[in-house]
């Protein structure tokens, strides 16, 4: 496995094809994620792919961990939108 800043630098299809093998999500669901982080203001490339890597880790971090990550029907947006709220209570948790 690759560490978090040398995944960031990857060129697209192999950041892509990382986040495949380490998570297990295509490049539809990717695209998905990115656009959503980038649609909330993540505009930098390299901070976009970092929130996707915690996002990721986020996700798999509740399932078994043999597993790949599924998202079912609306799953996916359920799960972006639980991320933004726990990186949100969090980042309230550190300042106070």
């Amino acid at each position: 496995m690759l560490n978090a800043a040398k995944n960031t630098n990857l060129p697209d299809l192999l950041f892509v094809h990382y986040c495949n093998r380490e998570f297990g999500i295509n490049r539809g669901i990717y695209n998905t994620i990115d656009l959503w982080f980038y649609e909330k203001g993540h505009t930098n490339i390299k901070e976009r792919r970092k929130k996707i890597l915690s996002f990721l880790k986020f996700v798999y971090s509740q399932t078994n961990k043999n597993d790949k990550i599924i998202f079912g029907n609306g799953g996916l947006k359920s799960k972006l939108v639980d991320y933004s709220n726990n990186s949100v209570i969090n980042k309230s948790k550190v300042v106070s």
